[in-house]
């Protein structure tokens, strides 16, 4: 018999850099929609891609209770960082740190595979407060032009999260990996990480899309955020929050919420 060990929602979003040329969707106009978007949820972890350090932690203080894994950071400040955000009552840290999506993946702000720009993943061992169980919970952004690009990176993701994963870890991968599910780098990522599902695909939802420039809607598009979770988790449902707020939404992205439980 599997134990209860999460019984709580975690959340992917990529939150859309600060960029002026949004207009009447950037940063400074959206950012109260998205912080209400994420707490009606009291998600226990939140993981955001596309932010910078100066938007990230606005975005931390706006988030009462949570804080930002960024210790073992050193900041680029034109980068876009992939982030956690933890509840305090929920986690202890037990260490964390970046590894760029290069041939060099511990040097900071390096890329390769033609990638149009650096990426990179964050990670955590985290121990949960109340069950004391440990999780590795790591979160990325691959490239969003070339497949090859992607498969790369992949590679990288892959292999440097086996050497950081401890014995006892659950795993949580969460991220926008702009690609379609049932394309090539998604089998190639969960041939190499056997030990994840996908829970959309474990409780048969009907694909959706999850980018959308600002308008609620992409028929072109796919589901390319995901949450991948480890096998002894279970999900209990999961979705793309669709929230708008006087027509204006919180991101580009819709937010996808898990809700874990056995």
């Amino acid at each position: 018999m599997v134990e209860s060990i999460m019984g709580q929602k975690i959340i992917s979003s990529n939150i859309r850099f600060n960029n002026p040329a949004d207009n009447d969707d950037a940063w400074p106009l959206r950012k109260t929609i998205l912080v209400e978007t994420l707490l009606k949820h009291s998600p226990t972890l939140i993981s955001t891609q596309e932010g910078r350090q100066e938007q990230l932690e606005e975005l931390e203080y706006l988030l009462p209770n949570y804080t930002m894994v960024a210790a073992n950071r050193n900041w680029i400040t034109q980068r876009m960082y992939p982030c956690l955000f933890l509840k305090n009552e929920d986690w202890t840290v037990n260490d964390s740190g970046d590894k760029w999506l290069s041939l060099t993946p511990d040097e900071d702000g390096s890329f390769s595979f033609e990638s149009t720009f650096p990426r990179l993943f964050t990670w955590a061992h985290l121990t949960q407060k109340n069950t004391g169980k440990n999780f590795f919970v790591v979160n990325t952004h691959i490239d969003h032009i070339l497949e090859t690009t992607r498969l790369s990176q992949v590679e990288v993701l892959t292999g440097e999260m086996v050497k950081l994963i401890h014995a006892d870890e659950f795993i949580i991968l969460t991220g926008d990996f702009n690609d379609t599910p049932t394309g090539k780098v998604r089998e190639h990522l969960m041939s190499l990480l056997p030990f994840v599902n996908d829970p959309w695909i474990d409780l048969n939802k009907q694909e959706e899309t999850s980018f959308h420039p600002f308008t609620g809607v992409n028929p072109e598009g796919y589901r390319i955020d995901w949450i991948l979770v480890d096998k002894r988790i279970k999900c209990s449902d999961i979705f793309l929050d669709k929230t708008e707020k006087s027509g204006k939404y919180p991101s580009d992205h819709f937010p996808l919420v898990c809700d874990l439980s056995i």
